[in-house]
């Protein structure tokens, strides 16, 4: 990069992250240009996706002098490429995990996760492919001329590297653990850095854990008899309650229970007949 085009790149980061409230930092290593190009055409509008070298990142940020902004470089990609983004960042962050695609494992790649076969038929017919199987420690058989996987087989544990024979296998089983798109390692926001695994939200699991807090903040406070808007009715209910069965126990005279009183004492009454038809 010649030098009026590096001064014009670091004019674009500064001016860039000026003008956004949001900046992130991406991990672009093994990602094709096709895909990313796809993937830039559809956020246009909500995401500025840029490459640069991590030297010239460097320096904007140095000379941008914005309170945690440097703590962006210190995440070093492989292949750095910046984002500058309207949006919140979890919301960028599942932005770019929806417009992720499954696709094939390549040696060298991290098992994302425990990949698993299986039990099962495949699609592949007898003959060699059986002993890749084998030679992979996957029990399997030849069912009506297919190979079938005689039972679930972990064949790379989470974090390991995939070799190029199990890649081969894998593609050959039609399994695609890997996926293709846009990796956001962190993002800057009002002085913050947010990592991915705090932006990585279940929101599912995020809905059941305010719902549980909520129930046991109604609990308490009821518990305790502290009234707000969301409680008042119980806190009533509660008050009723109590206040009825002090009167029923008490026998106040009262038209709010004058009814249940002369059930309590006919009750009474029928208990006493009984008990001196006895004696």
């Amino acid at each position: 990069m010649v030098r009026e085009e590096k001064v014009a790149a670091l004019k674009e980061i500064i001016e860039n992250a000026k003008k956004y409230p949001v900046i992130g930092i991406v991990d672009l290593y093994k990602m094709p240009s096709k895909q990313l190009q796809a993937i830039r055409k559809d956020l246009r509008g909500e995401v500025i996706i840029k490459m640069y070298k991590k030297k010239l990142i460097q320096k904007a940020f140095s000379e941008l002098n914005m309170k945690n902004l440097l703590k962006l470089y210190d995440y070093d990609p492989k292949k750095p490429a910046l984002v500058f983004a309207k949006t919140n960042p979890f919301k960028l962050y599942k932005l770019f995990e929806k417009s992720k695609t499954p696709t094939f494992a390549k040696e060298g790649d991290i098992a994302p996760y425990d990949i698993v076969v299986k039990e099962g038929p495949t699609k592949l017919p007898a003959g060699p492919a059986i002993g890749d199987l084998q030679r992979a420690k996957i029990p399997a058989m030849v069912k009506e001329g297919k190979i079938h996987v005689s039972k679930d087989t972990v064949v790379a544990k989470k974090g390991t590297v995939i070799t190029a024979e199990l890649a081969n296998l894998l593609k050959k089983l039609e399994i695609q653990p890997m996926e293709l798109g846009i990796n956001l390692l962190a993002a800057w926001e009002n002085e913050i850095v947010f990592d991915s695994t705090l932006l990585a939200v279940n929101e599912e699991e995020y809905k059941i854990k305010l719902i549980n807090a909520y129930q046991q903040a109604i609990n308490l406070s009821v518990g305790i008899v502290y009234p707000t808007k969301d409680n008042i009715n119980m806190l009533l209910q509660k008050a009723f309650i109590h206040a009825k069965s002090l009167g029923l126990e008490a026998n106040v005279l009262d038209k709010g229970i004058i009814e249940d009183l002369l059930v309590k004492g006919e009750r009474a009454a029928k208990s006493l007949s009984s008990k001196i038809s006895q004696s």
